[in-house]
């Protein structure tokens, strides 16, 4: 049997020519147009496999490092001849401004390794699931002309779906006149009215959403009153092997983890970051109710005093990575890395050079 070098370089011959180290070309992907023979998210023309790159997904929940594990995985591969690039799947690190509250990856680190779909709209701006898989195809070209492999990364299950499944997000109906009139009635009457009428009118949706959530209530709802309960458009499939991996963390661990990140971001200066935004945007803009910023808003306006705007942060993303990994569990072919400790790396290493070697050709 070879071993992990050997087959790094088989894998590292394939993909030879890496990514652009420029920082500009690496954040700004969404701005070019897809490689030759790509089609569609998801699918790409006959006889053209190289129109999507092979997919690695890096998933878990919020607090278990997978931003960590990916950019030395990145380096990782790297180093053995196969260039990576990262593609965010997180729903609040597409809006620009909003960096301390979201973990995104600081310029430091979007340095080391090329990321994409971060930093693609304002937060006053409408961002649906196929917003994203648009920019997610265009950078997925761009990674496979490079002959890169793709790290999927994130903690938005719709979005990774979307991507390694090929979900047919762009046969969900969008309205802006059906979104507003959702929006309204959320700022009118809560979110609570919002969850009642979903669990009328598509009940089997409502067990599958976030019911906590405001941006996938309104989303939910805004195909319910088009589709009613009706099952999801069927995945087309991604197109490439695909492989997943994930990222877990003991419970008690976790929870200690999210504490002191959240101490963290307001010591980091989330605070000064919300002042800032809400300077131009309005603070009842679904993108604030995210975790992190609904609580500095609080503290802004007086109504929570600091430790307690910290502690509501931590519980938040305490009961938001409980639903998450409950979520990730339907995923049945995740293979699971425990990151109790020290990052997986060698784990995480090692099988994506297995699953790249045994991919190459296909």
């Amino acid at each position: 049997m070879s071993s992990p070098e050997e087959r790094a370089s088989q894998v590292g011959t394939e993909n030879a020519g890496g990514p652009d180290s420029g920082t500009a070309d690496a954040n700004t992907p969404d701005r070019g147009t897809s490689a030759p023979g790509t089609t569609a998210l998801g699918t790409t023309a006959p006889g053209t496999p190289e129109g999507l790159p092979p997919l690695v997904v890096v998933a878990g929940a919020t607090g278990t490092g997978k931003t960590a594990l990916s950019l030395v995985l990145a380096e990782g591969l790297a180093s053995r001849g196969v260039a990576a690039e990262i593609v965010s799947a997180d729903s609040r690190q597409v809006y620009r401004g909003m960096d301390i509250g979201t973990a995104k990856a600081t310029p430091e680190e979007r340095a080391r390794v090329p990321h994409h779909c971060l930093d693609l709209v304002d937060p006053d701006a409408p961002f649906s699931v196929a917003d994203y898989s648009h920019h997610a195809s265009r950078a997925l070209a761009g990674i496979a002309g490079r002959g890169a492999v793709a790290l999927l990364v994130g903690g938005t299950g719709f979005y990774l779906r979307a991507v390694a499944r090929g979900l047919s997000v762009d046969e969900l109906p969008w309205d802006p006149q059906v979104r507003a009139a959702v929006e309204a009635v959320l700022i009118a009457d809560g979110l609570p009215a919002l969850v009642t009428e979903l669990r009328r009118i598509a009940p089997a949706r409502a067990a599958e959403v976030d019911l906590r959530n405001p941006r996938r209530v309104v989303r939910a709802l805004e195909i319910a009153r088009f589709r009613g309960d009706a099952p999801l458009p069927a995945p087309r499939g991604y197109g490439r092997p695909v492989m997943w991996l994930g990222v877990q963390v003991e419970s008690a661990v976790l929870r200690s983890r999210i504490r002191a990140r959240a101490r963290a971001q307001f010591d980091a200066g989330l605070v000064e970051e919300t002042r800032a935004l809400v300077a131009r945007f309005d603070p009842s803009l679904p993108s604030f109710s995210g975790i992190g910023y609904a609580e500095a808003l609080a503290f802004i306006d007086g109504r929570l005093d600091l430790e307690a705007a910290i502690a509501h942060d931590a519980r938040r993303n305490v009961l938001f990575a409980r639903r998450q990994a409950t979520w990730f569990r339907r995923e049945t072919e995740i293979q699971w890395l425990d990151a109790t400790g020290e990052l997986p790396l060698n784990e995480a290493l090692t099988a994506t050079i297995d699953f790249l070697a045994a991919s190459v050709g296909r």
